[in-house]
């Protein structure tokens, strides 16, 4: 582990950021191939509202997904930050501490999440065809919190440690037995919604629990047993006011969603599935972005914790470029054939005329959350997470929501225009975030 964990200030910068960031990328997207492959079985064996009902389903455990990793890379950065340093007492200290304030967040999710069922799939305006599949969904898969909190939390202490090729391996293993389970539950079963459900959180739990096996027999520098389940308060405090902010900036961003798809849900099940269906491609296409941007925050928490700000800012301007390469090629396939990106999912003709407006104009945000997806993991490694909350906050509450509030009154029946909405705010926040950018920089320099 020890070369992995010279690796993020050592080095061409490039190399580093496309060695550690290339199987991030692969990552998550093995990772969000869990929710694409079930809606895609979902769509080829089951009727169109069962596909609404997965759509919406799937929007209520990503915002607990999206809090978890808010936190978890709260303590990415806090391990990061002290392996940069080199203290390996405070790594141990920090990754203890981690661990176990994730299993207790779990446990309260769990029971949260459960009573909460209801009045969020009401709030969200399910179709009422579509209900009771969609309870199904997320009654199941709030069952296996503890297994994405595990999980999330394990692989956010391996990349701040620098390895990011671990993650990779316990996530490919999941989503095998993901697609396996979902082909056999629902095609061969079926037992439909359920049967999608029940495979992601059988697969989530038997990765989380392969990758403990697997980091105790390598002799990790956290050996996973009772008594270093402990909580250090001055480093629980630092976990909080790093991973707090980050957290809760991934919940607005994913509840100007969820708005989202309860408007969208108001025009019927074939404008819910094509959204539903969208939101899949948001995380494909950003998946560039939000790896990169994610494996910044690591990579700037080490050099600026090995006093290497230089190097932090080098990786950054790297980021973006790939980043913005990356995303456009997305974009590319939604501008000329939006038809076959829907197809893959859905073949109901209904659902592919709903979509094609809105696939045109929504992927413009593939190539502006580039720049702001990077920039703020940039900022999150430098443990600027206050702002990044504040902006996230502001983009989501103060511009998205109400401008999708907006368009649905005035225009309800326009999915183009609803499209619009999501690349100009992203558009206007990447402004204002690199403005700070070279603010702060400039500002650090001064004070030297």
């Amino acid at each position: 582990m020890e070369k992995q964990r010279n690796l993020l200030t050592e080095g061409n910068v490039f190399r580093v950021l496309l060695t550690f960031s290339v199987p991030y990328l692969i990552a998550n997207l093995i990772q969000a191939l869990y929710g694409a492959v079930d809606l895609m079985v979902i769509g080829w064996y089951c009727p169109p509202e069962s596909v609404a009902a997965v759509s919406t389903g799937t929007q209520v455990p990503q915002i607990i997904t999206s809090m978890v990793s808010g936190l978890t890379l709260g303590g990415t950065i806090l391990v990061g930050k002290y392996t940069g340093m080199r203290r390996q007492e405070e790594t141990k200290k920090a990754i203890g501490t981690t661990l176990t304030v994730f299993s207790l967040a779990a446990i309260l999710l769990t029971f949260v999440m459960l009573a909460l069922s209801d009045p969020i799939l009401v709030a969200l305006q399910t179709p009422q065809e579509s209900l009771a599949g969609a309870k199904q969904y997320v009654t199941i898969c709030f069952c296996g919190i503890f297994f994405i909190c595990g999980y999330n939390a394990i692989s956010a202490i391996l990349r701040g440690y620098g390895d990011s090729r671990s993650p990779m391996y316990f996530v490919a293993l999941s989503c095998v037995l993901n697609i396996a389970g979902d082909v056999a539950l629902v095609r061969f079963l079926g037992m439909g919604v359920s049967g999608v459900a029940l495979a992601t959180v059988f697969s989530q739990g038997i990765s989380m629990v392969c990758a403990v096996i697997y980091l105790n027999r390598k002799r990790f520098i956290f050996t996973f047993r009772l008594s270093n389940f402990r909580i250090d308060r001055g480093l629980a405090k630092e976990l909080a006011r790093i991973g707090v902010p980050i957290s809760l900036q991934e919940c607005m961003v994913r509840l100007s969603f969820l708005f989202l798809t309860s408007v969208t849900n108001r025009l019927g099940v074939f404008a819910a599935a094509a959204v539903g269906i969208a939101s899949k491609y948001d995380v494909f296409a950003m998946l560039p972005a939000t790896s990169v941007a994610s494996a910044l925050a690591a990579i700037t928490a080490q050099n600026y914790g090995a006093d290497k700000p230089r190097r932090a800012q080098q990786s950054l301007i790297a980021g973006m470029v790939f980043s913005f390469l990356a995303s456009a090629c997305f974009w590319a396939w939604a501008q000329l054939s939006p038809e076959t990106m829907i197809g893959i999912f859905d073949r109901d003709q209904n659902v592919i005329a709903a979509g094609i407006p809105f696939f045109t104009s929504c992927s413009y945000d593939y190539l502006a959350v580039a720049f702001v997806f990077t920039l703020n993991g940039y900022l999150n490694g430098r443990s600027q997470t206050v702002f990044t909350m504040i902006s996230c906050c502001f983009g989501a509450l103060a511009l998205r929501m109400p401008l999708i509030c907006l368009t649905y009154t005035f225009w309800p029946d326009n999915l183009f225009l609803i499209g619009c909405i999501a690349p100009a705010v992203s558009g206007f926040m990447a402004a204002y975030t690199l403005a700070y950018v070279i603010w702060s920089d400039r500002r650090r320099i001064l004070k030297g």
